[in-house]
């Protein structure tokens, strides 16, 4: 992979494992430097020295993507080490309960909300200046089909997945006229944690991996991508507009 993206800063929520972990990688080859975010300080050790096997280098930040103050502190880290930032890929979320409306339990529900919508909320809001004094900053948020396609008893997800898109659209829009390129991308269904817990009775072998996706951030993380607001459907190897196919 030639280094498109050397000299470029990634930060990534939910490096540890499955796609974050296989973007890290991906965006490490390439030439980033990693801010990686994730809960876990073996795993995120684990990732570390995978990045430095790339030739590339990590700085690893254990965090809870519902401590908010330690989002808005890491703005502030970053922009005193670097003083801008190049790629935010917004990847941690939890699926929450399949379960009826009715029976999800508020704090369950609030739990989803903050770690999937509220949570990318404020790492725009701490690192949009940052984004802002790149030369192409780029921000990429991982969306679901279940953002549109709604199923019985996926409500929390697919609420929180439809708030982030509307988040990422509504943040191109503000940045149009910047060089800032904001971005969702549907993975569809890939052999992931969250994927098997889900659908148990799934054979993961039918599925595609992480690392068959992880190549498609890069193109959306580098300078020349020139697409804002829209988002890329990965199993069909699409950009649609916000207007959702059925």
């Amino acid at each position: 992979m030639s280094k498109i993206l050397a000299n470029r800063i990634a930060l990534i929520t939910g490096a540890s494992r499955g796609i974050g972990r296989a973007a890290a990688l991906a965006f490490a080859e390439a030439g980033a430097h990693i801010v990686a975010v994730a809960r876990t300080q073996g795993a995120l050790e684990e990732l570390d020295d995978a990045i430095r096997e790339k030739g590339s280098t990590a700085t690893l930040v254990p965090m809870d993507l519902k401590d908010m103050e330690a989002i808005d502190r890491l703005g502030a880290a970053i922009y005193e080490r670097w003083g801008k930032l190049d790629v935010f890929l917004g990847n941690g979320a939890v699926l929450g309960p399949i379960s009826p409306l009715g029976h999800v339990q508020p704090k369950a529900w609030d739990e989803v909300m903050t770690v999937n919508v509220t949570a990318n909320w404020r790492f725009i809001r701490s690192l949009d200046p940052l984004l802002q004094a790149s030369d192409a900053g780029r921000a990429i948020l991982v969306s679901s089909g279940a953002s549109w396609k709604r199923m019985a008893y996926w409500g929390p997800y697919s609420v929180s997945k439809a708030a982030v898109d509307a988040l990422g659209s509504t943040y191109a829009a503000e940045t149009a006229s910047t060089k800032v390129k904001v971005m969702m991308v549907n993975p569809g269904p890939l052999r992931t944690d969250m994927r098997a817990s889900a659908l148990p009775g799934e054979d993961p072998m039918t599925l595609e991996t992480p690392e068959d996706l992880a190549p498609w951030f890069v193109k959306l993380a580098a300078p020349d991508w020139n697409e804002s607001g829209r988002i890329f459907d990965f199993p069909s190897r699409k950009v649609l507009s916000y207007r959702f196919p059925e």
